[in-house]
């Protein structure tokens, strides 16, 4: 975490230096000095003292997400509520109280081992999800549906069922597509047409070319090390500091960071997994496998957007990216996390992972 936390610090520095923009770099470490208690306060409270009010958590986080809608738009979203001295995005508390809710939910049932039976959990979902949508943020919303399958499967529902429910949703993907914004759907098309080489698209197709762009200039070993500089055009991306952090730190750092910065990755989300495989207790597996599968698929998608693999949707880097909610509830995510490693044992209950 410490790693991941002062290679983000690097990328932002980073841009704010090319481009001469607001001193976020010195926000960040204030929002790092408040990210600390509050992985602390997660680590020292047992998690199972979670369960009882999981349901409530989740239920009052649920009107934060209406109450977003009213306020005033930027950059074409309501994803923020201004606080005065900061701005809370309510979606990532809602990511965290939905794992918590959806693990009570699980841990002690199998009616989802049927198929009729993942219809509870999906409705579950649901609710959020479509809150999300209609702000709007895909990025975001796209991480509910990887969690909740990986959740699934960890309490045990059928892999064929699941499979069952993928194949549905390929089959009404031209519906969701009629639902999609024409900028949702803009997107989608630019990752499609993508030209390298060449001048400079416009449009939606302008910002994956110019991630990849700043990303080759690092070369292998980083303009840190190496010291050139080009024209100044050739390094402008917006949201630097925010949803293309990861160019910035392979700018500054080269091939060898970016690398560096993804098999870091791999070895938190393996350590998460070997916390789950570890904990028997089954409200602490659920837990685990939801905070993983969160983050690996926001790491996933975040990087993917910026080499061109996935379209560009507005999801933060966890614990890289800029930005004091994001790094605020990822803290908690990984304080319980570390807090379920520390606790893997029984309770007093039916074992809900054996079935005949």
């Amino acid at each position: 975490m410490i790693a991941l936390i002062a290679l983000g610090l690097s990328g932002i520095r980073r841009a704010d230096t090319l481009d001469e923009r607001p001193d976020l770099f010195s926000k960040q470490v204030t929002w790092v000095l408040l990210a600390v208690p509050a992985l602390i306060a997660a680590l020292c409270v047992p998690y199972r003292h979670w369960k009882p009010v999981s349901y409530f958590l989740f239920s009052l986080s649920l009107p934060l997400l209406i109450l977003v809608l009213f306020m005033p738009r930027r950059n074409g979203a309501r994803c923020w509520i201004p606080l005065g001295f900061f701005d809370m995005q309510p979606s990532e508390i809602v990511k965290l109280t939905f794992i918590l809710a959806l693990a009570q939910y699980l841990m002690y049932r199998d009616n989802h081992r049927r198929l009729i039976g993942l219809c509870a959990p999906f409705l579950f979902t649901a609710l959020p999800l479509v809150l999300i949508l209609i702000e709007p943020d895909l990025g975001t919303a796209m991480l509910f549906v990887p969690v909740l399958f990986a959740m699934l499967f960890a309490a045990g529902a059928r892999p064929r069922h699941l499979a069952c429910v993928v194949m549905l949703g390929i089959v009404l993907s031209p519906l969701f597509w009629t639902k999609m914004s024409a900028e949702q759907k803009s997107r989608v098309v630019a990752l499609f047409t993508q030209v390298d080489g060449g001048p400079n698209p416009n449009g939606d197709r302008w910002h994956q070319h110019q991630s990849k762009l700043v990303i080759s200039l690092g070369g292998i070993w980083g303009s840190e090390v190496s010291g050139q500089r080009l024209d100044d055009d050739a390094y402008r991306l917006e949201a630097a500091q925010q949803d293309f952090v990861f160019c910035m730190v392979a700018e500054r750092w080269g091939w060898v960071g970016g690398a560096l910065t993804l098999a870091i990755y791999l070895i938190l989300y393996g350590r998460g997994l070997m916390i789950a495989a570890a904990t028997r207790e089954p409200f602490g597996r659920l837990i685990a496998v939801g905070i993983v599968a969160l983050l690996a698929t926001q790491t996933v998608i975040n990087t993917a957007m910026t080499v061109g693999l996935l379209p560009v949707v507005g999801i933060t880097l966890p614990l890289m990216s800029y930005g004091g909610s994001s790094l605020v509830m990822t803290a908690i995510a990984l304080g319980l996390l570390m807090n379920v490693g520390m606790r893997p044992g029984y309770e007093l209950t039916p074992d809900p992972f054996r079935f005949q």
